[in-house]
């Protein structure tokens, strides 16, 4: 364009227009934006995150006192509703069955997956290498309804045994200290921890036998030959008569009543030497950390627990699946250890040790914290008599 001839910004001031002006603002603005160096984005600094973290923090700590006051309200309801529950009453008695109810039939049925090829693999140690390739054959085979094989005799079952167990142990333990008297009773404390829960135990397992029977007849068949516990029980008994439910109840005995000793006696040592170990009394603590003590006693008798019975529970596992009707006891027994040889007795252990070190620390925490609920105090921890204080 010529010197005489006018540029556009002349020709733009000649003819004004709101319009045309705000444009030619906005593009002026625009190309000052793209002129100017974009700034990098700020990162987020360690305080921003020490921020977010204590935000969560103090978040869990709100819903936590919520839950708690909703607790100690439901606490409060139920116990408002039936009173004070002395201790050693038959009312007492009563709570901690349903007590056991719930610890050892929620805990034993949530791990039925674990429990399902730890028994597949005790009869067949070929079936899957892995707990994972069992697992993932299982799933493709049979979906997630498979995976939980034997879940309803496992919730019968282990709720029956663990209301005896729980509900008689303390009855046992009550009456063995009272023949015993104060004195003798703390100092031989470990052996009747023993004598309660080996005759609870006892009693525990000829309510438990009939359902184990079915859960591991369940687990061990491929495909599941019975549609549920009941029509399991009933084709059993019309097969091999009530008996065949019981076949299993001498090795049920030579595993569940060690396990048992064990689990109730290694559990109020273990607590016991945490409190004193611990400042201060065992009252001194709340409902929080008591109950977080009594996970930790449980799972480490629960490992102890499962290496004491794991021999009779392959056998337990065995006898279920592979005796013939007829056949002696004596006789199938050493039948199965020529097959399977001393190793044998011992396959499954790692997935078994994981198990019952889990279950057993949910069951007392589970139990304690009914306990709690009830107004009942924590198991285990008490404090010795006056009289041995004083030396």
């Amino acid at each position: 364009m010529s010197r005489s001839q006018p540029n556009h910004d002349a020709f733009r001031g000649l003819f004004y227009s709101p319009i045309a002006s705000a444009t030619s603002s906005t593009t002026d603005q625009s190309r000052q934006k793209q002129q100017q160096p974009q700034q990098p984005k700020r990162m987020g600094t360690v305080f921003d995150y020490y921020s977010v973290v204590d935000d969560a923090k103090k978040g869990a700590k709100k819903l936590s006192a919520e839950a708690q006051r909703e607790f100690d309200k439901a606490s409060a309801k139920a116990q408002g509703k039936k009173g004070t529950i002395a201790l050693y009453s038959p009312t007492y008695y009563a709570a901690c069955t349903f007590g056991g109810l719930l610890a050892c039939g929620l805990t034993h049925t949530a791990v039925t997956p674990l429990d399902l090829v730890k028994t597949r693999r005790q009869v067949d140690s070929k079936l899957y290498k892995s707990n994972m390739q069992g697992w993932s054959m299982i799933y493709r085979k049979e979906g997630l309804r498979g995976i939980f094989t034997g879940w309803s005799p496992t919730l019968f079952g282990y709720s029956a045994q663990g209301a005896f167990k729980y509900g008689w142990y303390e009855f046992f333990k009550k009456t063995y200290s009272d023949m015993a008297g104060p004195e003798a009773a703390y100092k031989y404390k470990t052996w009747l921890y023993l004598g309660a829960s080996a005759s609870a135990e006892f009693l525990a397992d000829i309510a438990l036998c009939p359902f184990e029977a079915i859960k591991v007849r369940m687990q061990s068949s491929i495909p599941n030959p019975y549609t549920g516990t009941f029509h399991g029980i009933s084709s059993v008994v019309a097969k091999e008569g009530a008996a065949g439910l019981y076949k299993g109840l001498y090795p049920l005995w030579a595993r569940q009543i060690p396990y048992t000793m064990m689990k109730f006696a290694s559990f109020e040592t273990i607590v016991d030497m945490i409190y004193d170990r611990l400042p201060g009394t065992k009252d001194d603590y709340g409902k929080a950390a008591q109950t977080g003590v009594s996970f930790t006693g449980g799972y480490l008798a629960g490992i102890l627990c499962a290496i004491v019975s794991h021999p009779a529970d392959v056998m337990v596992s065995k006898l279920n699946a592979n005796r013939a009707a007829g056949e002696a006891f004596g006789a199938a027994i050493g039948r199965i250890y020529t097959d399977i040889g001393f190793a044998g007795l011992w396959n499954g252990l790692p997935v078994r040790i994981v198990m019952i070190g889990t279950l057993t620390g949910l069951q007392w925490m589970i139990y304690d914290y009914f306990k709690i609920f009830m107004g009942f105090p924590t198991t285990g921890g008490a404090a010795p008599p006056a009289q041995e204080k004083q030396k």
